[in-house]
């Protein structure tokens, strides 16, 4: 495997950037009211997903993966991704055997993320030992739950870890973690759609959007 120039290359979404309209795009209409902007359009995210595609192939050769879907806000890109990859098989002269599978955690509660991991699904992590292993996730935000979850996947010995996320989150929490496949740098906002959900809502939201504070009054969990 070739070692990856692609760490710091990435879309940076600026604090500044006023995002879209939502009048521009077709929303689901039981969200209309919840959402303050677009943050980044579908057709954008679907671009980007592409482009890394073309970076693992790039790296990886022909060595065999193991993808690590981290369910569940990472299916959507897991799945467009794997997808891309797939395509780029079929037309190069080399190409890179895949294989997946799938690991459950929960670190978020409300719009704060608890600082805990648990694991809640999967296979047994042995079986990766000794393989090229591609985690894919949705967003790393302080970056605590990706290293508890990198440093649980060390523990089996593959032979290599390498982290697609599609979203880096700006804050001053961050530990300072950096993927090695990065979609976009966003704010430090709280951002739902493109199967992120705000407690398993707006999963069926194709755009990535900030959530206004009525959409989190009306869909927080009930103590």
């Amino acid at each position: 495997m070739q070692e990856s120039t692609t760490k710091g290359n990435f879309i940076k979404v600026e604090d500044d950037n006023p995002g879209y309209k939502m009048d521009y795009f077709c929303i689901p209409k039981h969200y209309e009211e919840d959402l303050k902007r677009v943050l980044v359009p579908a057709g954008l995210v679907a671009d980007r997903v592409e482009r890394l595609a073309r970076d693992i192939v790039q790296d990886f050769q022909e060595e065999p993966i193991v993808a690590l879907c981290v369910l569940k806000g990472g299916y959507k890109f897991f799945t467009d991704l794997l997808d891309r990859i797939k395509q780029l098989n079929s037309h190069r002269n080399k190409s890179v055997p895949l294989a997946v599978d799938f690991i459950r955690l929960k670190s978020y509660v409300d719009d704060q993320s608890s600082g805990q991991i648990e694991v809640i699904g999967g296979d047994s992590l042995e079986n990766l030992k000794g393989k090229n292993v591609l985690v894919v996730e949705d967003i790393i935000d302080t970056g605590n739950t990706m290293l508890k979850l990198l440093s649980l996947l060390k523990a089996v010995e593959p032979k290599t870890i390498k982290v697609a996320s599609l979203l880096v989150k700006r804050t001053p929490k961050s530990v300072g973690y950096r993927p090695d496949y990065t979609g976009f740098e966003i704010p430090d906002i709280f951002i739902v759609g493109y199967a992120l959900d705000y407690n398993e809502y707006f999963r069926d939201l194709n755009h990535i959007c900030e959530i206004n504070e009525a959409g989190k009054v009306k869909y927080a969990t009930k103590s």
